[in-house]
């Protein structure tokens, strides 16, 4: 592999042409606000926007440790879909109308999103041409004709299963032996997105505060090094940085998600890769893989790894590792084998919150004004926006301004997940299960059987997706 030019770590391949916005100025010292948003990605940044819409003379305060974006929401692989953590264990809990209430509004949040986009003027390469999930070996496809009927059962009535031939007319993955289509995904450049969706919360005069950590939050202060804002509401949206705040080591898992980004293909290339839809693409293996077609055609693949962090030292490092940018190249190769030798310009890697129970949640203590949004492991562009307009309604409702909302009474609503166990156990946990599903994945890639391989059945049943 030619690995000479690749760019590794620091600004992601989002940022890399246009490069960062001129830097925010830190919080000055301390002040008041009406609600103070605690973190500058998506949750953050829409929260602050669909607020200030809704009640115009509120005062708004966003701190960002780094700069807007700086962690998932500008690290992410654009994958835009109503994937949602944790729907079959609310399905459980909460009864399964519930559970298609909250799909639902995942489904329509793909299209608020789009909207939203278009209304602001972001040209954020969105091409909404859905989501594809594939399955390339009979284990997988088994798994696939499951996922197909509960998405159905869900609600999902326009999604669509494909067989091998009829796939192959999408995109030419080799050994994709079926797939299953639903129209609820688009492909988007996170980075303009995210630059858009910053300016247009500026432009309705909510302020901004880069380069400002939070290192506590209390009961309307969030505590900074430069200050402390005080407000009424104080909404932690720190995904996969939440472990780095004073109390919160084990509340959310952070995990590394790695991508590799390729050289600008050929178009003759591209005549033998198909994918002229531009769906989003997803795997059915256990460490599942996800892709997307660039607007100036390069293809972004990435797969959560194993590594996870704890403490202030979280989501310091964004570069990939040598084994697992070879590990992601050959993944490349293998689904599109007319890629090889084909250049990777960019890797990197951030970490994506992962809760013990897998449930993504959103909440608001009346009692504190403390509210929350997060969890959302590998679904989190359009989770972080559904997540961002319920804060709003919760908000509006405490405050006496509006009733309960469809929002406000989904089931995710209020939700705690029980805090993941201290370490060394939770490291130790957490590599042993990946490993198990890698290893999964490697046995079912030769085998002949339509079952799941017992390892991924065992490392289930020990997180609880069982």
């Amino acid at each position: 592999m030619n690995t000479v030019s690749t760019v590794n770590g620091g600004i992601p391949f989002w940022y890399a042409h246009g490069g960062t916005p001129v830097p925010r100025e830190p919080l000055p010292g301390d002040t008041t606000a009406d609600v103070c948003v605690v973190g500058g990605g998506y949750t953050g940044l829409w929260t602050a926007y669909y607020l200030k819409k809704a009640v115009p003379f509120l005062d708004i305060t966003v701190l960002e440790a780094a700069s807007c974006g700086h962690g998932a929401s500008g690290r992410n692989g654009g994958r835009l879909h109503n994937g949602f953590a944790g729907r079959g264990r609310y399905a459980r809990l909460h009864g399964h109308d519930a559970a298609v209430r909250l799909q639902q509004a995942v489904n329509a949040t793909v299209a608020e999103v789009v909207r939203f986009a278009a209304e602001e003027r972001i040209d954020a390469d969105i091409h909404h041409g859905g989501a594809l999930e594939i399955a390339r070996n009979p284990a997988q496809l088994a798994r696939l004709k499951d996922h197909h009927s509960v998405e159905i059962a869900f609600g999902e009535n326009d999604r669509v299963m494909r067989g091998a031939r009829e796939t192959a007319e999408r995109v030419r993955i080799a050994g994709a032996v079926g797939s299953s289509w639903t129209p609820h995904g688009a492909r988007l450049h996170p980075g303009k997105l995210l630059t858009g969706l910053a300016d247009a919360v500026e432009a309705l005069g909510v302020t901004i505060h880069e380069s400002t950590p939070v290192t506590e939050i209390r009961p309307k202060h969030a505590v900074t090094p430069y200050g402390t804002v005080r407000a009424p509401y104080v909404l932690r949206c720190t995904e996969g940085y939440t472990a780095a705040l004073k109390g919160h080591k084990r509340t959310w898992l952070p995990m590394d998600s790695s991508v590799i980004v390729t050289e600008p293909l050929p178009s003759s290339l591209w005549d033998t890769l198909g994918w002229e839809g531009r769906e989003t693409l997803g795997e059915l293996a256990h460490s599942p893989a996800y892709a997307q077609r660039t607007a100036d055609g390069r293809i972004v693949l990435g797969r959560r790894d194993a590594s996870c962090h704890h403490g202030p030292s979280v989501g310091a490092d964004t570069r990939t590792p040598p084994a697992t940018v070879e590990a992601l190249r050959d993944l490349l190769v293998r689904l599109f084998p007319t890629t090889a030798g084909t250049r990777i310009d960019h890797t990197w890697s951030g970490v994506v919150g992962v809760p013990r129970d897998r449930c993504a949640t959103v909440a608001l203590d009346r009692s504190t004004g403390f509210g929350w949004a997060g969890g959302y492991a590998d679904c989190g562009v359009a989770t972080a926006n559904l997540a961002a307009r319920t804060l709003r309604d919760l908000i509006q409702q405490d405050s006496g301004q509006a009733g309960p909302t469809e929002l406000t009474t989904l089931p995710w609503v209020g939700h705690t997940s029980r805090r993941w166990e201290p370490e060394p156990l939770r490291r130790l946990g957490v590599h042993t299960v990946r490993a198990a599903y890698r290893a999964a994945d490697r046995r079912e890639a030769t085998a002949v059987s339509a079952e799941t391989d017992r390892l991924a059945t065992w490392a289930d049943r020990l997180t609880g997706r069982a």
